[in-house]
């Protein structure tokens, strides 16, 4: 069930000052949680270390540094005493100072952006006052959910049953002596550097991963509420989606974690291909997969809207076109039809201007989306989960030899 709400506790130095303060809606995606009041309660009297560089620093190091320090212990940080020392595991280094600070550093973007898109229902009149009561439901609701300390207790479960049904079952048993762990007629043995890693540090990053699409959840299921209410979408808008084109400015708000995803994936994808020959095309399947994950993340959820944009086109065309037909009638019978006056030919020319841009509003209404994706943003979000896995197209040829194809390509 659901927990209390703490709105009532703004973390404006943190999520935009005075300008999140001015949001209509006071809609917060991230804002508060349990594991976010945890981290804040632990620095009561010190409001600035809450800063999001500060909580990317302690978290990320908490993560890395005790393994690093362990590693270095127990001898196997670098050199030969195992096939793969911490310092040339890419796959640990990828996620704990790269992917999660990214998870952590999304929070801002996705606050101070996801809340100016859904100022946007009131801000353009498209939630009847009649409705307004049912909007601000669905919002208080995003919060209940969202400050659920049963539910972060659950994903925390979740994510360390997963984890010992993985390391007892033996699957993370390697093949040859790594930092982390080595294999033997006993079963895997863990190191006290891989006892950190699988104990605390993967479960903190699974933990946050999982927490977001918790969130995207949420996310999703406000939209779904918002789309059972009537909205007074216009068909002529000229955003050609009735009003509800800010709805495609999601992709800049969840960018980063489309970073983030495809760090995860490049560091899955690194150590098999640098260190054990494997070929990137391999992973071809992997990669597509998660491309679509990400374009799914954030595009499915919109597309709750299709009924409404569908109804709004079709009512649309109808009109427009009933309308059409009237003045395309009268135009003709008072200028091809009829015997106008001399005085009446000098206004013909206000007539045809208004048939025009009668022409201009059915086309409009013609070229409506039927829900807000768009090829710009597909394109981006396909562009920014693939970056972390472009240095790795090094392994399939030369840089002199990869700049020579590019630069044919381009001139």
């Amino acid at each position: 069930m659901p927990g209390e709400t703490h709105g009532s506790e703004p973390c404006e130095s943190e999520y935009g000052g005075e300008q999140a303060a001015q949001h209509i809606t006071d809609f917060a995606l991230v804002r508060e949680g349990p594991f976010y009041r945890l981290l804040r309660g632990a620095h009561r009297n010190n409001e600035a270390s809450f800063l999001l560089r500060n909580r990317v620093i302690v978290i990320s190091l908490l993560a890395w540094v005790p393994m690093l320090i362990l590693s270095m212990i127990q001898g196997t940080l670098f050199g030969d005493a195992v096939s793969t020392p911490f310092l040339l595991d890419i796959k640990v280094h990828a996620r704990f100072l790269v992917a999660m600070p990214l998870l952590l550093a999304a929070e801002v973007l996705v606050q101070r952006r996801m809340g100016d898109v859904v100022d946007q229902f009131l801000e353009r009149n498209l939630v009847p006052k009649q409705a307004t009561a049912q909007f601000q439901s669905a919002i208080l609701s995003v919060s209940r959910w969202r400050d659920s300390l049963l539910v972060e207790a659950c994903l925390f479960a979740i994510v360390y049953i997963l984890d010992m049904v993985v390391i007892w079952s033996g699957y993370l048993a390697p093949e040859v002596a790594t930092w982390y762990a080595t294999s033997s007629s006993m079963g895997t043995e863990l190191s006290l550097a891989g006892m950190w890693y699988f104990f605390v540090s993967l479960p903190v990053l699974q933990f946050l991963l999982l927490r977001w699409y918790f969130r995207l959840f949420l996310w999703a299921r406000f939209l779904w509420q918002v789309s059972r209410i009537r909205l007074n979408l216009i068909a002529t808008h000229p955003d050609r989606l009735a009003g509800l084109g800010f709805l495609s400015h999601t992709v800049n708000a969840l960018i980063t974690l489309a970073v983030a995803h495809g760090v995860l994936l490049a560091a899955h994808i690194a150590d098999p291909v640098i260190y054990r020959g494997a070929e990137l095309k391999q992973f071809g399947l992997e990669i597509v997969a998660v491309v679509v994950l990400v374009q799914c993340i954030v595009y499915v959820p919109l597309l709750v809207f299709a009924r409404q944009l569908m109804e709004t086109r079709w009512r649309g065309l109808i009109e427009y076109e009933a309308l059409s037909a009237r003045h395309a009638y009268e135009f003709e019978s008072n200028w091809l039809r009829g015997d106008p006056s001399p005085g009446k030919q000098l206004v013909i020319n206000d007539d045809m201007q208004s048939l025009a841009d009668l022409d201009g509003g059915y086309q409009i209404v013609r070229g409506m989306r039927l829900a807000p994706v768009s090829l710009r943003g597909i394109l981006v979000l396909a562009v920014a989960t693939l970056i972390p896995i472009a240095p790795l197209l090094l392994t399939m040829m030369p840089l002199q030899e990869l700049l020579s194809k590019v630069a044919g390509i381009l001139f």
